[in-house]
């Protein structure tokens, strides 16, 4: 079995993290993060942790304290989803549905109430600006936004408001939180209030006193343009006289009038030649058939009697004229009269054709007459036409203004019926009630805050202070960290017995079953194990005050206690710690006696009478003769303390103090070096570790010394984790 020292060391001369054999905890050799390893760290700075804990609360109630205290008044208001028109004026407006207001809307209105114009009409309506401490201009800011001039009291105090001023919509709703936070809870609740009412009812009048604004306006414009278009239908009805383009909703009277002149002009032409073809018949017919075959005579009813008489009287004469001849006076006298009928029905034909003539003669005449005169009505219509251009254009401008005067007019209507009725885009919800606790410090928030950063920074300290932390607590550090072998942990007397402070080495004897007793048969167990037939053991340290002499001393006792035949020989020639443990043997020879020659080893023994142990002392006269130790007379000494005795103990120096003290741990068969516990630096074991000489040195392994058994539960998984599971086989 190898144990020697330069398995540990690696070429350049570093000690190997990780040990050769399989004495490493599992942790070591995975990637798994060790829960209960951040858990050891933890309880092991439960102290460091818990302080820095109390502290930041200490200061987080002090800070609490010291802050002023603040108050926040909250209002709440509306916005109108669905605002809806009392007084629609038009069909339009009843079409149109109204909109719903959107995400970008709520967020205007928001910005909107914290807006320079509603803050400052929060400040006017409240007065702010003559309250000093509103109207401070350190306490908004100081300057302007330009960096050039002082702010006025009236810019302050708008400032103000704006810098302790909170506005926010309420969740997904068109509620809006309007919340205010000031030292004094009735002055919170009153600007919170204000703001909210200057919103609601302050925007309310803003439109009432705008929609009024823009009444008067429309008035003052519309009575404007009633004066333009009576003024520009004046000047289409003066242009018309002017012009004598007067009319009806027919047209003109020029145009009226020649349209009748060629209505009878039309009348008088047919008539005319109506009349003259009459008369032309009339002549032909006359000239061609006699007086009875004009048609125009036929037409008159005297004509018609007469002709009525004449086939009466041919008949007669015809009658007679075949009865009586031509000479009958019967037949004379109807012929006479049939004659003097023809030429009454001739007469009567001419008076008919004179007629006809003059007839035909008026209706050409009346014709002319019409047709001079629609000639002239033509040539006055030439001349109106003429003067419509600039009619047109006057009409044009009279029936724009007339139409710009109407729509104003219709406009104005709206708007009066509109007045009055107007809605505000929200409504107060909930008005600020004046808070009875303050907002600001709060003391639950402050004191989760203190104890989080106390949490943090307990934790990172714990860890800081634990990864600083060069001690050794546990045996996984020794093998993982160092990579020698663990023993074993030999405790701390105080934390193992509970009968108060005793020497360690009486009550090694004084309580043979306690766990102190029985670290010390574990060390023996281990170097047992872990060497070959080591008769010679020599004990060492890195540092002073590692606990290497109460150790040695113990082990020999524990050792000898058994009924085995033990020396132990006091190596460290400066502090002779186990020759003071030996009381009344000042005087006595000891090492550097027998190695002198001046005595022999029986004569400078000293037998413990408790155990049977043999001591070999330092005489108080001993000397500083570090040659005689690592020398040839310390080897046949220790030949001969092989012969006689089972083991031999040796209590060296330690080693980074003393370098006399690695020459004798090459004369060991076995070198077990002591720890303190949670004390000695792991450079300092390291450092030892690598001025052992590489080829002489056996080292057995490494054990712990003085650990509180009590406080090694929380740093350790090993088997010292389970003592209290197994404290109780202990008496």
């Amino acid at each position: 079995m190898n144990t020697a020292v330069d398995i540990y060391r690696s070429p350049g001369g570093m000690i190997a993290t990780v040990p050769s054999e399989a004495h490493g905890s599992t942790a070591a050799a995975t990637d798994r993060i060790d829960l209960r390893r951040l858990v050891a760290i933890f309880r092991r700075r439960l102290g460091l942790f818990v302080s820095i804990v109390l502290a930041a609360l200490v200061i987080g109630m002090i800070v609490t304290a010291l802050q002023p205290r603040t108050y926040l008044a909250r209002a709440e208001v509306t916005l109108n989803a669905k605002p809806e028109d009392v007084t629609p004026t038009s069909s339009n407006d009843r079409a149109v549905q109204p909109a719903i207001p959107s995400e970008s809307f709520v967020d205007t209105q928001v910005s909107i109430i914290t807006s320079e114009a509603n803050t400052a009409a929060v400040v006017d309506a409240l007065s702010l600006a003559h309250q000093p401490r509103f109207a401070d201009p350190k306490l908004a800011g100081g300057i302007r936004a330009d960096g050039h001039n002082a702010l006025s009291p009236r810019e302050a105090a708008i400032t103000y408001l704006q810098n302790h001023i909170t506005v926010q919509r309420i969740g997904t709703t068109y509620g809006i939180a309007i919340s205010f936070e000031s030292r004094d809870p009735q002055e919170a609740a009153r600007i919170a209030n204000a703001f909210a009412e200057q919103y609601t009812l302050g925007a309310l009048q803003a439109k009432r006193a705008g929609a009024h604004g823009t009444t008067a306006a429309i008035a003052t414009r519309m009575e404007q343009l009633r004066t333009q278009a009576l003024a520009d239908s004046a000047a289409v009805q003066r242009y018309r006289s002017a012009h004598n383009l007067l009319g009806t909703a027919q047209g003109t009277l020029t145009e009226q009038e020649i349209s009748a002149y060629n209505q009878q002009v039309t009348a008088a032409r047919a008539q005319s030649s109506e009349d003259a073809a009459r008369l032309a018949a009339a002549r032909r017919q006359l000239a061609g058939n006699g007086v009875g075959g004009v048609g125009e005579a036929a037409l008159s009813p005297v004509i018609g009697q007469m002709r009525a008489q004449q086939a009466v009287l041919s008949g007669e004469f015809g009658a007679l004229s075949a009865r009586y001849g031509p000479q009958h006076p019967d037949v004379v006298r109807a012929k006479a009269q049939l004659d003097a009928l023809n030429r009454q029905i001739a007469a009567e034909t001419q008076r008919v054709l004179a007629s006809l003539d003059a007839k035909a003669r008026v209706s050409a005449q009346r014709m002319a007459s019409l047709s001079g005169s629609l000639d002239l009505s033509r040539g006055a219509l030439v001349q109106s036409n003429a003067a419509m251009a600039g009619l047109n254009d006057l009409e044009k401008r009279a029936e724009t203004s007339n139409a710009l005067y109407e729509s104003y007019l219709n406009r104005y209507k709206e708007l009066t019926a509109r007045e009055g009725t107007e809605r505000a885009d929200a409504d107060l919800l909930h008005r600020a009630a004046v808070p009875r606790l303050p907002n600001s410090p709060h003391v639950l928030i402050n004191g989760i805050l203190a104890l989080a950063l106390g949490i943090g920074l307990g934790t990172g300290a714990a860890f800081i202070a634990e990864m600083t932390f060069t001690g050794l607590t546990t045996g996984d550090d020794i093998e993982e960290r160092i990579g020698v072998r663990y023993l074993c942990a030999i405790p701390a007397l105080q934390s193992a017995s509970r009968k108060g402070e005793r020497v360690p080495a009486s009550a090694l004897l004084e309580d043979p079953r306690s766990a102190f007793a029985e670290s010390f048969r574990s060390l023996r167990a281990s170097i047992a194990m872990n060497t070959t037939d080591a008769r010679i053991i020599a004990i060492t340290s890195a540092l002073p005050d590692e606990g290497k002499t109460t150790t040695a001393i113990c082990l020999a006792r524990s050792m000898a206690a058994a009924g085995d035949r033990i020396l132990l020989i006091d190596g460290d020639l400066r502090r002779q710690g186990v020759s003071r443990f030996l009381r009344g043997a000042d005087g006595r020879p000891g090492l550097m006696e027998v190695l002198h020659g001046a005595a022999t080893l029986d004569e400078t023994l000293v037998v413990d009478p408790a155990t049977g142990l043999s001591i070999l002392p330092l005489s108080s006269e001993a000397g500083d003769r570090a040659e005689l130790v690592t020398g040839e007379e310390m080897d046949r000494l220790l030949a001969l303390a092989r012969e006689c005795f089972h083991a031999v103990i040796i209590d060296t120096a330690p080693i980074l103090p003393i370098a006399d003290a690695r020459l004798l741990l090459g004369k060991a068969d076995a070198s077990v070096f002591v720890v303190r516990w949670r004390r000695t630096p792991e450079a300092a074991l390291r450092s030892a570790l690598r001025l052992l000489p590489i080829d002489r040195v056996q080292l057995a392994g490494v054990a712990l010394t003085r650990v509180d058994m009590r406080k090694q539960p929380r740093f350790d998984y090993g088997g010292s984790a389970f003592y209290r599971s197994y404290e109780s086989y202990y008496a």
